[in-house]
């Protein structure tokens, strides 16, 4: 019995000087094993709902993007296919309330901007037909409200505007726009727009440098005045003062494998919430301090079944769910925070 106690010492020091060594010494078998005891120890934040939407069988197209109003509680998804409907509403809930189908061809993007005065979902639409190229603004019942770009002609203009497969768009509460332009098409921009459509300042050259393209994806805003770019054929997210359009930094140590499709932040903005589409993927990803982008440290994963495709994703304002616009499954699968994590956007 003492000779086991002597070598379960021995081991147990043996492993302690093998841990020490790889910290140090660098040895590359070792720090491949503390990244899997790391990658297992990840917390989970997030769990699926298996409940959401009640009924499933409205998603009858391809659903390439959703967006939550949480002043509301509405979710819009928009899908496209031949004689269905382009948008579909859902509560939070998961209850289905309508759909519309007016001036949609092919939507990519789709944004909830309501305020306490009014309720609007902007839709960009990069169809080849007479309302491609533009952008909409929609009222939640899916009446026309106003229209970016030149219908049915892309191009590189900005005055008048003109679009070639806008890729999605952000709106803050003062109505300013962010927009990425050029999912695969003549642009890579980003542009910011005024509340009455002027434009304030312009990135907007294709190439591999700071503040340059190559398919922009997807924009968001987050709480400390940065504007966050998903540069999908760059492999990374740029990061922008939204003001000035200032260049602040990028992110491309957590895109080896595949670029970011989608990006957007939890209420709390402690995190990223990035998707990676043919990895079928979610980074959670921790969110950098005013003043240093640093780099990309991934916190957890969600990862999803093989050809899901995750497209664009959106996330609640009120509740932190996080909702998945899914090409390959053809649906929108929602994500809701685990107790401990919920309880953590009222502190």
């Amino acid at each position: 019995m003492a000779r086991f106690w002597v070598c379960a010492a021995g081991a147990g020091f043996f492993l302690a000087l093998l841990v020490l060594h790889s910290r140090f010494g660098g040895a590359p078998v070792l720090r491949k094993f503390s990244f899997q005891i790391s990658w297992r120890t990840k917390e989970i934040l997030y769990r699926l709902d298996v409940g959401w939407p009640k009924r499933p069988e409205y998603f009858t197209g391809t659903t390439f993007c959703v967006a939550i109003d949480s002043l509301s509680g509405l979710v819009y998804v928009a899908q496209r296919g031949d004689n269905i409907p382009k948008v579909l509403v859902f509560t939070e809930d998961g209850y289905f309330l309508r759909s519309w189908n007016y001036t949609v061809d092919t939507p990519h993007g789709i944004f909830a901007a309501s305020t306490l005065h009014e309720q609007s979902v902007w839709i960009t639409d990069v169809g080849s037909g007479s309302y491609g190229h533009t952008i909409k603004k929609y009222n939640s019942f899916g009446d026309l409200v106003q229209v970016l770009g030149t219908p049915g002609k892309k191009g590189t203009g900005l005055n008048p505007l003109q679009f070639d497969n806008p890729a999605e768009l952000y709106v803050e509460d003062t109505g300013d726009i962010y927009i990425v332009d050029g999912d695969g098409g003549l642009n890579n921009r980003l542009i910011k727009l005024s509340q009455d459509f002027m434009v304030l300042w312009l990135h907007g050259e294709r190439g591999t440098g700071p503040a340059k393209f190559n398919i922009p994806h997807s924009v968001t805003v987050d709480s400390t005045d940065r504007v966050w770019v998903a540069d999908r054929g760059n492999k990374r997210i740029q990061v922008f003062d939204k003001d000035t359009g200032e260049w602040l930094g990028a992110w491309d140590n957590c895109f080896t494998e595949e670029g970011p499709s989608s990006v957007r932040f939890t209420p709390d903005g402690k995190y990223v919430i990035i998707g990676q589409l043919n990895l079928s993927r979610l980074l959670l990803v921790a969110a950098p301090p005013v003043g240093s982008i640093g780099n990309c440290s991934v916190i957890s994963t969600i990862q999803l079944a093989d050809q899901v495709l995750p497209h664009l994703l959106d996330v609640s304002g009120k509740t932190g769910a996080i909702y998945v616009a899914e090409i390959g499954a053809k649906q929108v699968q929602k994500y809701v925070p685990m107790n401990s994590y919920f309880l953590s956007f009222g502190s």
